[in-house]
Order: C-alpha cells, then sequence, then structure tokens
C-alpha cells in the first residue's frame, strides 16, 4: 500500500498549497480586522493618544492593502471557478450500444474491488484512460441543501483500434490497470487535488496530456493580457509552478498503485495483450497516413477506419514472418463483438478522426467512401487530381504561359531539358495556395518530393487511360497501380531518375514494357 500512501501524501501537498493560496489572500484582512478592533476598543491608537496618528497611518496602509488583495484573490477565483476544463473528443457509448462491453467492464472492476466506470467511450487513437466528467452547473439555479453529492465515477475511454484488433480477453487484461485507476479518482484528497489542478490548467489554456489527469503543463501566457487578467495568469502560474513535482509524483503513484491493483487480474494474458499494443499502433498510424490521407485531401472519409486497420494487420500478419503467430488469434471472438453495431459505431469514430486528424475540408462538409469504392473514388481521383495541378504547373512554365496537351511527352521532355527544379519550385507554390495542409499526419515535404508524387501520379493516370491499368488499394501502402491485376512495385526508380537526375530513358523503357501511349492526352 505504499503507493496509495505516496499517492495521498502527494495530493495533500497540492492541497496545502491552495490552503496556503488562501490564507495569503486573506491574512491581509485579518489584519486589518485586528486594527480596526484596536481603533473602536481604544487598544490600538486610541483618540488623543501620543500614537494615534501613527496607527491610523498603517489601519490605512494595511486596508488598502487588504482591499487590493481581496480584490485580485477574487479575480482569481473567480476565473478558475470559471474555466471549463477541456474534454476530449470522444464517441461515447451507451449502455444499450454495448451492453456486453459494459456487462465485461464491470465484471472487471467488481473483480479489482473498485468502483465502475460511469460511462464508456472510444476516441480514435491507441491508447486508454480514464476522463472525469466535467463538472455541474448550477444556472443560477439554488444548490440543495446538505451534503455535497459524490462526484460521478470517470468515463473509460478505449482506443478504437483495440477494440476492434484485440480479441475480447486480451482488451480485458488491458484495460485492468485502467479501471482500477477508479480507486484513486474515488479517493476524496486525490480527487480535490486533480480538480484543483484542472481548474488551474483550464483557465491558462493549458491541456494536460490525455491520460493525465491534472498534470500541469508548461503554459504560455495568453497574447493581449493585460491589468488585473495578466496578473491572474501570473497567480495561477506561480501555483501551478508550486504544485508542478507534487502532481507528476503523485500521478506516477496513483499509476504504481493501479498496476498494483490490476496484477491479480489477468497478469499473463496482459503481457501478451502489450505486444498487440505495438502491432495496433503501427497499423493504426500506417492506415492514417497512407490510406485514410490521400481520401481526406478529396473530402471523403473512409467510413470503416477500424475495419480497415483490421485488414492491414492481418495483410501484415501474412507478409511478415515475425508476425506469423497473430494469424492464429483471428480465431477467437473479437473485442468489437461486444458492440451491437459495431458498423455504425465504426462509422461514428472514423467521423471523428477525420474532423480530428485533418479538420474541416475545403467543401466544408464530409463525404463517406466504403472501401470497395476506395480506388475508384478516391485512387483514381486523387491521381487526376494530382496530374490536374501538373499540367497547370507545366503550362504556367510554357512560352507565354500557353496551355499544352496534359500529355506524358510533354512531361518528360521538360524534366529531359533540366526543368524539374523550376517545375518543382512552381508545383509547391500552387500547393501552398489551394491546398490545406494535415499538420498532425502530412510530414514535411521538399519540391522534389511533390514533384515525384505529382509525375507518378500522371504517369498512373496514363497508364489507366491507354494501358487497361486499374486504381487499387493496398491496406499497408494505400493507393496502387495494378496491371494485368498485379501490383506494380518497380514505378518509383525510374521516375525519381526522371525528376531527380533528368535522365528519362528509365521511365521511357517502363512506360514502352507496360504498353502506355505517351502522346495520348491524359483524361484530367
Amino acid at each position: 500500500m505504499a503507493a496509495v500512501d505516496t499517492a495521498r501524501a502527494h495530493a495533500q501537498a497540492v492541497l496545502r498549497v491552495r490552503g496556503l493560496a488562501l490564507a495569503a489572500a486573506v491574512l491581509p484582512a485579518a489584519a486589518a480586522v485586528v486594527l480596526l478592533a484596536g481603533r473602536f476598543t481604544g487598544r490600538l491608537g486610541a483618540p488623543g493618544a501620543p500614537d494615534a496618528a501613527g496607527w491610523d497611518a498603517v489601519r490605512w496602509v494595511v486596508c488598502a492593502v487588504a482591499v487590493a488583495t481581496l480584490l485580485v484573490a477574487g479575480l482569481a477565483a473567480r476565473a478558475h471557478r470559471r474555466a471549463v476544463p477541456p474534454q476530449t473528443p470522444v464517441v461515447p457509448l451507451a449502455r444499450a450500444q454495448a451492453p456486453e462491453l459494459y456487462r465485461l467492464i464491470d465484471e472487471l472492476a467488481d473483480r479489482l474491488e473498485v468502483p465502475a466506470p460511469s460511462a464508456i467511450a472510444l476516441t480514435p487513437d491507441c491508447d486508454s484512460w480514464l476522463e472525469d466528467l466535467p463538472p455541474a452547473r448550477a444556472g443560477g439555479t439554488r444548490r440543495p441543501s446538505g451534503p455535497a453529492p459524490e462526484p460521478p465515477a470517470p468515463v473509460l475511454v478505449i482506443g478504437s483500434p483495440f477494440l476492434w484488433w484485440m480479441r475480447a480477453g486480451e482488451l480485458r487484461a488491458l484495460l485492468a490497470p485502467v479501471v482500477a485507476g477508479t480507486a484513486a479518482a474515488a479517493d476524496p484528497d486525490i480527487a480535490a487535488a486533480r480538480r484543483f489542478l484542472r481548474g488551474l490548467d483550464a483557465s491558462l489554456d493549458a491541456t494536460p496530456p490525455p491520460g493525465v489527469v491534472g498534470a500541469p503543463a508548461p503554459a504560455a501566457p495568453r497574447a493581449g493580457r493585460r491589468g488585473p487578467a495578466a496578473l491572474t495568469d501570473r497567480i495561477t502560474r506561480r501555483l501551478l509552478g508550486a504544485c508542478r513535482a507534487h502532481s507528476a509524483e503523485l500521478e506516477r503513484a496513483v499509476a504504481g498503485w493501479a498496476s498494483e491493483q490490476a496484477r491479480a487480474v489477468d497478469y499473463g494474458l496482459r503481457i501478451a495483450a502489450q505486444e498487440q499494443v505495438g502491432l495496433a499502433y503501427a497499423g493504426w498510424d500506417r492506415l492514417l497516413t497512407r490510406v485514410a490521407l490521400p481520401a481526406w485531401r478529396l473530402g471523403r472519409h473512409p467510413a470503416h477506419l477500424n475495419a480497415g486497420v483490421v485488414a492491414a494487420l492481418t495483410e501484415l500478419s501474412r507478409r511478415d514472418r515475425l508476425a506469423d503467430g497473430y494469424g492464429s488469434r483471428l480465431g477467437d471472438r473479437p473485442a468489437c463483438d461486444l458492440l451491437e453495431e459495431p458498423g455504425t459505431v465504426d462509422e461514428a469514430v472514423s467521423l471523428l478522426a477525420a474532423e480530428l486528424f485533418f479538420g474541416r475540408p475545403a467543401s466544408g462538409a464530409w463525404r463517406e467512401v466504403e472501401w470497395s469504392d476506395y480506388p475508384a473514388e478516391v485512387v483514381d481521383a486523387g491521381w487526376r487530381a494530382r496530374a490536374t495541378a501538373l499540367q497547370s504547373a507545366l503550362d504556367r512554365l510554357a512560352p507565354q504561359a500557353r496551355p499544352g496537351a496534359p500529355t506524358v511527352t510533354r512531361l518528360l521532355g521538360r524534366l529531359a531539358e533540366g526543368g524539374g527544379e523550376q517545375l518543382a519550385a512552381s508545383l509547391t507554390a500552387q500547393l501552398a495556395r489551394t491546398t490545406a495542409p494535415a499538420p498532425l499526419l502530412e510530414p514535411v515535404r521538399t519540391g522534389r518530393d511533390l514533384l515525384v508524387d505529382h509525375v507518378t501520379a500522371m504517369v498512373c493516370c496514363a497508364a489507366v487511360d491507354t494501358a487497361g491499368a486499374t486504381p487499387g488499394l493496398d491496406w499497408l501502402d494505400g493507393p496502387v497501380l495494378l496491371i494485368g491485376g498485379v501490383r506494380r512495385t518497380d514505378l518509383a526508380e525510374p521516375v525519381a531518375q526522371a525528376v531527380e537526375q533528368g535522365q528519362d530513358g528509365p521511365l521511357r523503357a517502363w512506360l514502352d514494357a507496360a504498353d502506355v501511349r505517351l502522346e495520348k492526352p491524359v483524361r484530367l
């Protein structure tokens, strides 16, 4: 129980900081009350006494300091009270939507002898944590008399890739330490310390990392804050600084406490489940960057990302020798079977993923795309959008900016003449004006990298239009080109040589071997 005592000790240290701040706020007022009482009782600076003038001066100064201190403290308390801690965007799961999942979590909480989470929600990320419910607002109504009701248990947030990839037993084992954390959330001292820290964080617009409830993050002052607001921000930052070490140790001790409680539940299975966490993370990251991002750029969002990550990881297990053992797991019951309608929940999580990781599309509204329609509506459309952008860049570099036919012959001629640098610069400037980046997923790319992508797209369009090729989807690599039903992986090197070195011979040889007609205009 050392972790329990350590967590409570650090929580009480945080509360002592709060108490000292309150004492500092009321101390001048208390001194002013003593001085005023001494004046009226005649014990301190009675009228006519030799020291009356001195005591009157002290009283005025202390009263002024007390008023100023109480005013600043009131402003700070008002800012902390009105601040709303940020909530992670999630897809809530009602008990009717997942009765078996709720039953599994309730039984797990009983085995751990901790309070059950008040609700379950899903997040499009490979992580799971407990998130406290926001405090209820009174809305002008009177608070009921009597003791304050106990705060509700926190919400269990589960990463959706875990729910689709893991088996039901693996998910239970993985969530055991997380669910065990509800015991700490129910402790009065720990809960009060976390509420205090969350209020400080929220008043500075500082969001603690997901899963570390109440951990103060370094906050920069808001731009343009002056006067009393700047002063309250400074006080808040000082309080956060005083609590920072205790807050970090508090969360570390709570994690150790939860780990000790969960050790007796599915410990061996949890070790195996941890291996699946890394695999799920790799598959989810690859699916988002290679498969979902091309669709998001076109204003389309794949409707079933979680089903896609299962397909991606299954494909990985087929290709990778190190993952051979994972295929045998697929015969066990997946955790997503604990949902009443997995497809509907997957659609909601997939839409949330698009909004979180990409933002709003240029059209203003997302359009769903099924995996069966992905090659035609995303791969082919994306290639043609890139080919159109490349053609516009070529036209701007043409003499008198006269447009030319969108042919591969024209493109290769420009590259062979050493115009790759100019074309890359023109294309980069055009995309900077017309394309919104996805900073959470988009790596930093050079102009040559962009030009390679657009030349590849132009070649793929020509292959589709003149050589009977078809667009395809690879679960791990995203859009691919199929010729005769076989994926062609040998296009990258000749395209890179043409762009970076101006050597169009290898690319022409590849096009000739694929029966692509260079002189025929590409359909844009």
